[in-house]
């Protein structure tokens, strides 16, 4: 069995279900040690449990912590580290609700700049110096296919994701050189609480049934259908393989070729 993250650490956040649930899993099945970073403590222990170990010293955890607390998230990951230097650090949070951005309170961007780059930039901070020390690090972000085509009456998302891809382009010229690499991950439409939300919010808004929704969204994507969160885990995984190290400051769509630009 090839285990290439053998002797790794893994903090894969948002872990308790969808795309972060099937990362923490690709992750284990390739010989990482995974913290599981969620607020749901319940399922946080359900997930650990369930989590495949093959590598010698491999061991899973859950840590139960709010993103949107920048003290506490800080606290609790900078202990985590002082046992068990981190590196691979998957961010990945939900989406806000749906909205055009012209209407939107300006308190609705606050809120999800803090839950989403603000966080980001905590956890990266708390888990830089073990990837420093060991000269070796991944950093991949779980943000949206509308950091190239902003994705319509997703205002403040479009926003707020396209800030996160910024942030991470910059890091990634930042960090190169300690062994670091910094890359983006863009989601089509994928099989999630998430894309049930829009479905819904979509619904209430228009009229039309979830269904007749979800079939204008899926003529959009050549692919045919959406994807499963295991798909987007497999491309989060192959970034924090030590094959991908000279893949740097990038933004992977794994979309089913719904975005049309390069």
């Amino acid at each position: 069995m090839d285990l290439p993250l053998a002797g790794r650490h893994a903090l894969v956040c948002g872990a308790s279900e969808g795309i972060g649930r099937a990362t923490a899993f690709a992750l284990a099945k390739m010989g990482a040690s995974v913290t599981a970073l969620s607020r749901r403590r319940d399922r946080l222990d359900a997930l650990v449990a369930e989590l495949p170990n093959n590598a010698p010293g491999q061991s899973h955890q859950g840590l139960s912590a709010d993103v949107t607390d920048a003290a506490s998230l800080s606290e609790r990951v900078r202990s985590l580290c002082a046992s068990a230097p981190v590196h691979i650090l998957v961010n990945n949070t939900a989406g806000p609700p749906g909205g055009p951005a012209h209407s939107a309170d300006p308190a609705a961007y606050l809120a999800v700049f803090q839950q989403h780059l603000i966080a980001n930039q905590v956890l990266l901070q708390s888990v830089l110096p073990g990837m420093q020390s060991a000269a070796w690090g991944r950093i991949v972000n779980i943000i949206s296919t509308s950091v190239k085509e902003p994705i319509a009456n997703l205002g403040v998302s479009n926003t707020v994701r396209g800030a996160v891809a910024s942030w991470a382009k910059t890091l990634s010229s930042e960090l190169g050189g300690f062994g670091i690499t910094v890359n983006n991950v863009l989601p089509g439409y994928t099989r999630t609480q998430r894309l049930d939300q829009i479905l819904a919010e979509r619904s209430a808004s228009t009229g039309k049934t979830p269904a007749d929704i979800a079939n204008a969204m899926l003529a959009t994507v050549p692919a045919g259908r959406f994807a499963q969160p295991e798909e987007i885990a497999a491309a989060v995984a192959f970034l924090c393989s030590p094959e991908a190290g000279y893949i740097n400051g990038i933004n992977l769509p794994v979309d089913g070729g719904r975005t049309r630009s390069l």
